[in-house]
């Protein structure tokens, strides 16, 4: 199996080259997919060249293992997120940038190489840095030491900060430089009645926010839609998307590319594939324009979010691409079209996570019994602010606050809060009907959301994923139905206490901490 360069200079950590006595050391992490490292033959400092009896290995375990004893009977372990630092005696590199080639065998793969340019850098004696330890990062000494550093520095001590209950270990590849937690309250509400394909049931809902009323506002919400019969909840589509750039001598050549993706796009797809065990290209949306191909990766991500994935995913197939296609100028891995972290109306259009609908069909007793308002009052408030006031307004969102229950639930649920930038979008769709009910609905296109990985396996918020019964694999529909019809229980609440003019009383008894 052939890697592209490219591709296999990712496992080289830019900034890690380091003079040691005697000699130089460098990191390499592996970024790309589980492997066993069965030799590592030689590495060449701006062409001087160090063989392998001379090399060794500096292992997480803090090991050190000589690279001549490195064989295929003999490998090493190297899965996915390992650090290995090779140590390079009898070559020491001066300030400024070094050509640094390293030639390895991988089992299965067979002899690799790359090389890369990394730089060494001038001692700055007099820079103030937050400690860490290399060795073990979140360990209660390193965590202890960079507390009292950051007292020390601000002047200021801690008392909350510093009091948690988990181990701190299980925050590496959450956070870096760990000194504490910041405690948002937890609200519940409901149960709310889920009437989905995934989430079929009444769900307590852990809602984390510092505004007053939020809880109150959505739990209101819940008793309306539950006296209807709950909300029913479909996810419609899943994609995730990375949307690199390639660059032509003219718009004919980036037009001929179109069609040169289409006919190889089965091998395109298994060197993406390559590098995940979930992550399958789906696949590949190409815009035009100039002399640009702006093409957008598609792919399903099982129950994790997959930004990162795709990102990996991507680069190796672009790499692929870059290897085979010759009229290719430049390419940057990301033009942002794939409008990470923020909304836009190609993935309104198109779906970035989870497209999923909420809709209910409310019952005009329990609006009039419940909210104090007339379904017909409420449809055409909906036409005013939805019809006209959103679109004067440029809002990519012509309900209410949907972004008050999403980013509740996901501070509760350990999903990276920046997605709601983009998971806010939404469609809310209201029709005053011949029976004198409400029926209310509302389209999250791109709701990113996880129950695997990232944050999610963190203490408190892996508690209230399982409150949901949503941890783990094979969840993550189940997730998006809740959270859909919790934004559904916010519109309805929100809506109606502004139609009965309760929505400034209600602040003004709940929702300010005096």
């Amino acid at each position: 199996m052939k890697i592209p360069s490219l591709v296999l200079r990712q496992l080289y950590t830019n900034g890690s080259l380091t003079p040691t006595d005697g000699g130089l050391a460098f990191s390499l992490k592996n970024r790309l997919t589980d492997a066993k490292l069965t030799g590592l033959q030689s590495v060449s400092v701006d062409g001087r060249e160090v063989s392998a009896d001379q090399l060794s290995l500096s292992l997480d375990d803090g090991t050190t293992l000589p690279a001549s004893e490195v064989s295929s009977s003999n490998p090493v372990a190297f899965p996915l997120r390992k650090v290995v630092t090779v140590n390079v005696p009898g070559v020491t590199p001066g300030e400024g940038v070094h050509e640094i080639r390293l030639r390895f065998a991988i089992e299965g793969m067979g002899d690799l190489s790359f090389k890369v340019k990394d730089s060494v850098q001038p001692d700055r004696p007099n820079r103030v840095t937050v400690p860490r330890d290399a060795q073990d990062d979140y360990a209660e000494a390193a965590i202890h030491e960079r507390q009292e550093f950051v007292e020390a520095y601000t002047g200021k001590a801690f008392e909350h900060v510093k009091s948690y209950s988990f181990d701190p270990h299980v925050a590496a590849g959450n956070v870096e430089s760990f000194i504490g937690v910041a405690q948002v309250p937890i609200g519940v509400a409901g149960p709310l009645k889920v009437n989905g394909e995934h989430a079929q049931g009444e769900f307590l809902v852990p809602l984390a926010t510092a505004e007053g009323t939020l809880v109150a506002s959505y739990n209101r919400g819940m008793k309306v839609l539950n006296l209807s019969g709950g909300v029913k909840c479909t996810v419609s589509d899943d994609a995730m998307q990375r949307a690199p750039v390639f660059i032509f001598e003219d718009a004919r050549a980036a037009r001929d590319f179109r069609g040169w993706l289409d006919e190889n796009f089965a091998e395109i797809a298994a060197q993406a594939e390559s590098t995940t065990s979930i992550g399958k290209l789906q696949y590949i949306d190409t815009y035009l324009s100039n002399h640009f191909a702006f093409c957008r990766f598609n792919f399903s991500t099982g129950d994790a979010a997959g930004q990162n994935m795709v990102g990996r995913a991507t680069f190796a197939a672009c790499s692929w691409i870059l290897e085979r296609n010759d009229t290719i100028r430049r390419f940057f891995l990301e033009s942002n079209f794939a409008t990470d972290k923020k909304a836009s109306m190609v993935n309104i259009m198109k779906t970035r996570g989870k497209r999923v609908t909420a809709e209910c069909l409310i019952k005009g007793d329990v609006l009039r019994e419940v909210m104090r308002v007339e379904p017909k009052g409420l449809a055409y408030h909906w036409g005013v602010a939805a019809g006209v006031g959103s679109v004067l307004s440029g809002a990519n969102n012509n309900g209410l606050h949907s972004p008050n229950g999403i980013t509740a639930m996901f501070i509760a649920t350990g999903q990276d809060v920046a997605n709601v930038s983009e998971s806010s979008a939404a469609i809310l769709y209201a029709e005053h009907t011949d029976d004198d009910d409400l029926m209310l609905s509302i389209t999250i296109p791109s709701l990113i959301v996880a129950t695997y990985g990232g944050g999610t396996g963190l203490a408190t918020q892996r508690e209230c994923l399982e409150m949901l019964g949503c941890y783990g694999r094979d969840k993550v529909r189940k997730l998006a139905e809740i959270i859909a019809g919790v934004v559904l229980a916010g519109e309805i609440s929100l809506a109606s206490a502004i139609s009965a003019n309760d929505w400034v009383s209600s602040h003004e008894k709940f929702g300010r901490n005096r």
